[in-house]
């Protein structure tokens, strides 16, 4: 019998990230859950490709949009479960077991509960807040998402769109998301280089403003900036 789940990791220059990324989910190729690995990249030019290839990943190649990335990395895969895993999250010791038990309901998806790899109050607080807002509902991708793939197909899988992809398989999926008792840890990066209430506040505004109907290239694009 085969292993059940297929790894969707999206990238792009992430040669500094990936490796631990990988080394996380090598518990669950130990334990006989995981079927292959699948890097989605979106236009790398540093050495990502030869990392993913060393790790043993197959490689999917297109234009740099997280859900289009995601969205080709899903149709590659040939596992019954996909797992989807940002390149700078490393999932925590244990979190092969919890899986494998939630691979009993398929009608649900699950996601892990975040931590950052940063200590102190600020991390504590965004980290919090992020759990609380997917026990809502609303999960975003760093803290990842185990979803059958009977389920994913039923509800129109990732929109191929740059930004809010993961926001808006989390409305697809409402009434079907549960926490798993598991940690997924993200990079603090971005919001130690912008400020931890300055990053949230534009994430917050940007989800407010995608929900008004925003048009999502525009606001990809001011992200980005």
């Amino acid at each position: 019998m085969r292993a059940p789940i297929s790894v969707i990791i999206p990238t792009f220059n992430a040669e500094h990230s990936l490796p631990a990324c990988l080394g996380g989910l090598m518990e669950g190729v130990d334990a006989g859950v995981i079927r292959e690995l699948i890097v989605s990249d979106g236009g790398s030019t540093d050495a990502t490709g030869a990392i993913a290839q060393a790790w043993g990943a197959e490689i999917t190649h297109g234009a740099p949009s997280r859900g289009g990335q995601l969205r080709r990395g899903c149709a590659a895969a040939t596992g019954d479960w996909l797992l989807v895993v940002h390149a700078d999250t490393v999932l925590q010791e244990g979190w092969s077991k919890r899986a494998q038990a939630h691979l009993a309901q398929p009608e649900q998806a699950a996601w892990f509960r975040l931590a950052f790899d940063h200590s102190g109050v600020a991390a504590g607080m965004v980290a919090g807040w992020a759990n609380l807002r997917s026990r809502f509902g609303l999960p975003y991708g760093d803290q990842g998402l185990l979803i059958s793939s009977a389920l994913y197909t039923q509800v129109g899988g990732f929109p191929d769109q740059p930004l809010m992809e993961d926001v808006a398989i989390a409305r697809a999926l409402k009434g079907r998301l549960v926490a798993l008792d598991a940690v997924a840890r993200t990079s603090a990066d971005k919001y130690r280089r912008q400020g931890w209430i300055r990053r949230g506040g534009r994430n917050l505004v940007t989800l407010l403003r995608y929900f008004a109907g925003a048009d999502v290239a525009a606001l990809a694009a001011q992200y980005r900036r």
